[in-house]
């Protein structure tokens, strides 16, 4: 089942997130940037074991921009779909807030172009510069992730 998130979320959010990105898949997050955008998120519940499984964000970056962060999904219940549905969840989202451009910056690039992305230049990302990347360790000189944007 694949709902918005809830207060009552946020800490399995944050678990999840701080597997992922100790796997190097994403950047980690504070409990306190959760609660603060826990708007953004959408969670996949497996119902038969009332267990949060995926989750997804779609964060409005500026007038015309969003992008799709802290995709993940449980590693044995990847290739279920289950990721395809939180990214278009986001998607829909975006649509009926009049956003048009949505992006990711991923490791997944076989996944994003399946759903529509399209790799792109990073410096036509730059709103997204000031938001989140320059507290990377990873910046600005090795970043390894792949810009993807979807024009919808």
């Amino acid at each position: 089942m694949l709902r918005k998130a809830r207060i009552s979320d946020v800490r399995t959010i944050h678990r999840l997130i701080n597997i992922s990105s100790g796997k190097g898949e994403m950047l980690s997050r504070s409990l306190m940037d959760i609660y603060g955008n826990l708007r953004d998120f959408f969670v996949y519940i497996d119902e038969e074991k009332n267990a949060i499984i995926g989750i997804c964000a779609m964060s409005i970056i500026w007038e015309n921009l969003a992008e799709i962060r802290s995709l993940y999904v449980d590693e044995s219940r990847r290739k279920e779909g289950i990721g395809r549905k939180l990214v278009e969840a986001c998607v829909s989202e975006a649509i009926t807030l009049d956003l048009f451009r949505i992006f990711t910056l991923t490791y997944q690039v076989d996944f994003f172009s399946r759903l529509g992305f399209k790799i792109v230049d990073r410096a036509t990302l730059s709103e997204k510069v000031w938001s989140d990347c320059f507290r990377c360790a990873k910046y600005p000189d090795y970043c390894d992730e792949v810009a993807m944007d979807l024009e919808l």
